[in-house]
């Protein structure tokens, strides 16, 4: 059964590559989520006065990977303990945050964020909240690192963290 969870987590950059790579995920879309604005563009959503976060939808195969791993992984790839920022990127809109479209999604959520709450000394601060409507992103921001993976900040950003991710994938999903 395919189902479907919108997570936002820095740059959709970063996210969209690392979960384009996850077994079990069938899509994944670059878009914005969370705001006040209607169809968004990207120099609106950056300039972050849209209060719109950048986020990927993504689609995968419950038969495969489960929600729980998709969460597991998602809080591998980020700091859930720091308010709008991860790494270099900050603002409203690089804020951590799951967007849960029926009470189960929220149940996951919220069992997963207890599980891993040992595992930081920093309260977490990634909320999970109802999704509101999904404005993709402009085209040339989907696959984008499969298209521009020779880009400086592909190479030195994303790249290393797709070597992180080959670990987390191997200890979450092929056991």
């Amino acid at each position: 059964m395919i189902n479907t969870i919108v997570l936002g987590g820095g740059c959709f950059w970063c996210i969209e590559a690392f979960f384009q790579r996850v077994p079990g995920v069938t899509e994944v879309v670059s878009g914005y989520m969370g705001g006040e604005k209607p169809n968004p563009t990207y120099r609106e959503v950056c300039g972050g006065n849209t209060g719109h976060v950048e986020v990927v939808k993504i689609s995968f195969d419950t038969e495969t990977v489960s929600l729980e791993q998709i969460l597991e992984i998602f809080f591998e790839m980020i700091d859930p303990t720091t308010l709008n920022k991860q790494g270099n990127d900050s603002g409203t809109q690089y804020r951590s945050v799951i967007f849960y479209k029926d009470d189960t999604q929220k149940e996951t959520a919220d069992q997963v964020i207890a599980q891993i709450k040992s595992n930081y000394n920093d309260p977490i601060v990634t909320t999970v909240e109802k999704i509101e409507e999904f404005f993709p992103a402009e085209e040339y921001h989907q696959d984008y690192y499969n298209r521009n993976n020779v880009a400086p900040y592909c190479r030195l950003v994303i790249s290393p963290k797709l070597e992180k991710l080959k670990k987390t994938i191997k200890d979450n999903i092929e056991k």
